[in-house]
C-alpha cells in the first residue's frame, strides 16, 4: 500500500512564533539556494514545514512558483522527515532562477546534513 501524499495546511508552520522558535533554537544548514531550519522535537508528532521567500527572489509570481516548488519537494518526502521535526526552508534571491530539480536536490542535500531524513 502506498503512503498518502497530501500536505494539509495543519502540517505547516503559519504563525510567526513558530517561525522564531525554529530560528531561536534550531540548527541552521545553509546552501547557494536554500537555507534550512531544523528543530527536532517530541518523536510521537508530526513534522511540520514552513517556506520563506522574501522580495530579493523578485516578484510575487516568482515568490510564489519557489514557495510552491518547496512545498512539492516537501510533499514528496515528508515519509522520509523524522517525526516531531519543524522544518523552515528559506528561499536565496539565487532560488527564483533555479529549476525545480535544482531546488529539490538542494533541499534533499540540506536535509541529509540536518539529519532530519530517515533513510
Amino acid at each position: 500500500m502506498r503512503p498518502r501524499l497530501s500536505f494539509p495546511k495543519r502540517h505547516r508552520l503559519r504563525r510567526q512564533s513558530e517561525f522564531e522558535r525554529v530560528k531561536r533554537s534550531g540548527r541552521l544548514e545553509r546552501g547557494a539556494l536554500l537555507m534550512l531550519r531544523v528543530l527536532v522535537g517530541e518523536s510521537g508528532s508530526r513534522f511540520r514545514a514552513g517556506f520563506i521567500a522574501s522580495k530579493k527572489i523578485g516578484g510575487a509570481v516568482l515568490r510564489n512558483r519557489v514557495r510552491r516548488r518547496l512545498r512539492e519537494t516537501v510533499r514528496r518526502h515528508q515519509h522520509e522527515i523524522v517525526e516531531g521535526a519543524w522544518v523552515v526552508t528559506v528561499a536565496r534571491a539565487t532560488a527564483g532562477r533555479a529549476t525545480y530539480r535544482e531546488l529539490e536536490d538542494e533541499w534533499l542535500r540540506l536535509a541529509k546534513r540536518a539529519s532530519i531524513l530517515a533513510l
